[in-house]
């Protein structure tokens, strides 16, 4: 007998076995042991969740030899050809490769029939929101008066595609992402049946990896299990999936605590060298900066001893900065030249942001410090990062604004604004009213971004709507201007030439043919 894949060998027969689905079991259940048997269900959620297994197992239940409950036998006949796929009044149907509204009615025109062998003719339709919207209205007469001997379980991805008549006919069970914690538990079982050795690290990648689906988890668990044989080890496994195991993500954040700069680069090259995925490894960082941080408020003995140690060696409000930057630098890894230049800056960053009262940053020369991206010479020191004291920033508008470098729309946005308030990390501005079109979400935040870059940090940016005649960059400017101009025609005037021309031919002076110079 030919090998068969973890996916189809460890998939549940009955709902005991069922992982991560404790309400959707609870639910069935209830349904089944109290007879209260709806005629249509409609189980959603991603993929790998358990939808068409639970539908699998229910449609056992339903038609056991032993009687309708929420514990199949398992030994009838009927019992085994559902676990075997060949029940003859299940008819599973993919409606990804029968979305025609003729194949809706030729498999609907069976319905009338009764069951051959059991006690109920189950359809369950998989991927059912890929059925055309004809498909669905000859379905949907069927939903609204089906025959006692009939039950629907309708399983999809995308319940949102489905017509909200089709909803309103069924009864919906929503399946979870299974959490890894719980992943991590299953892979274990598992592994100690199938006589595999595992790294308790190893499991959790795959678990992280597998993002809330059982399913792709046991697939991963199989190509590890070919990559690495029946021992698999956490690095073997972190290179397969691309994943971060905690120790790498504690050697960055001790890398940070030492101000060390040299070694935090070196770290990150070394995670570079495993091409993990950075959106993923800048995630786990956040979910352990987290843990840090409740870690601060609320002390717990049942976490690991190393970051015990952290939560007391970090300020609350460093752990606080940290998250914050890595929540933005995640957003913005897109649009970094290489996630891995965009993973180093958000590190990066956060080494430079040191308090002033803390340890200063170590900084080497470049014959000493481990291999970068791009080659720097810096000379040997200790210098203290202190973003506070190094730049003197103004505090108004009118001199803030030169420094944003901004154009087009953005700095026509910025123009018509005044400032109302400026505090360590947020900037509130009040708009012109007669340019209210000008704010819009791309404009917002163009401009909070140059405000960030230039500050040197995150900031805030908030703006209300002026209920009255404020002073601008723009108005003052054209204040100026104005001014600039008056007094140019002024000058004109008084010139004997210009006013013997308009003696002469009875001539007036068009203000408008003046272009006086702002900058004079």
């Amino acid at each position: 007998m030919g090998h068969e894949v973890l996916a189809r060998k460890w998939r549940p027969q009955v709902f005991d076995d069922v992982v991560g689905q404790e309400h959707a079991v609870r639910i069935l259940t209830h349904a089944l042991d109290s007879q209260r048997l709806h005629h249509a269900w409609l189980l959603t959620g991603t993929r790998g969740v358990g939808k068409t297994t639970l539908a699998r197992i229910l449609a056992k239940s339903l038609n056991c030899e032993a009687g309708i409950s929420s514990h199949p036998c398992g030994h009838c006949q009927t019992c085994e050809e559902c676990d075997a796929g060949k029940f003859i009044d299940l008819l599973e149907i993919d409606a990804a490769s029968r979305t025609k509204v003729e194949d809706t009615r030729d498999l609907l025109q069976s319905i009338q029939y009764a069951p051959a062998r059991g006690r109920f003719r189950i359809y369950l339709i998989d991927e059912v929101h890929m059925l055309s919207g004809h498909s669905f209205n000859a379905l949907l007469k069927t939903l609204e008066e089906p025959p006692p001997h009939v039950k629907f379980l309708l399983a999809t991805t995308d319940p949102d595609k489905l017509p909200v008549t089709v909803l309103s006919r069924c009864l919906q069970i929503h399946l979870h992402h299974v959490s890894p914690e719980k992943i991590t538990q299953h892979l274990q079982k598992i592994c100690a049946a199938e006589h595999i050795t595992a790294e308790p690290d190893a499991l959790s990648c795959i678990a992280i990896a597998a993002k809330g689906s059982l399913r792709d988890a046991l697939s991963l668990l199989d190509q590890a299990i070919a990559f690495s044989g029946n021992a698999l080890n956490a690095t073997d496994v972190q290179s397969l999936t691309g994943t971060t195991g905690t120790a790498v993500l504690l050697k960055l954040l001790a890398s940070l605590l030492a101000r060390d700069g040299a070694r935090l680069l070196a770290d990150i090259n070394a995670l570079t060298q495993n091409g993990p995925d950075f959106d993923q490894v800048t995630a786990d960082l956040l979910s352990l900066l987290h843990t840090i941080s409740v870690q601060q408020i609320l002390p717990s003995e049942a976490l690991p001893e190393t970051l015990r140690q952290f939560a007391t060696q970090f300020a609350p409000e460093e752990i606080q900065l940290y998250y914050q930057i890595a929540l933005t630098g995640r957003r913005d890894l897109a649009f970094a030249p290489t996630p891995a230049s965009g993973f180093e800056m958000i590190m990066l960053r956060m080494l430079a942001f040191v308090p002033e009262s803390h340890t200063p940053v170590k900084i080497k020369t470049q014959a000493s410090a481990a291999p970068i991206h791009q080659k720097i010479s810096i000379p040997t020191a200790t210098v203290p990062i202190v973003t506070t004291s190094t730049v003197s920033h103004p505090t108004d508008w009118q001199s803030i604004l030169p420094h944003l470098k901004l154009t087009g729309m953005t700095l026509a946005l910025a123009s018509h604004c005044q400032l109302a308030s400026l505090s360590e990390n947020r900037i509130d501005l009040i708009l012109a009213s007669k340019h209210e079109s000008l704010l819009n979400k791309n404009l917002t935040e163009r401009l909070r971004q140059a405000i960030s870059d230039w500050y040197g940090k995150p900031m805030q940016l908030h703006i209300t709507h002026a209920t009255q005649h404020i002073e601008t960059p723009a108005s003052l400017q054209q204040a100026r201007h104005e001014e600039r101009q008056q007094q140019a025609c002024g000058i004109i005037l008084k010139d004997s030439g210009v006013q013997k021309i308009i003696d002469t031919f009875d001539a007036t002076l068009d203000p408008d043919s003046i272009r006086a110079s702002d900058s004079a």
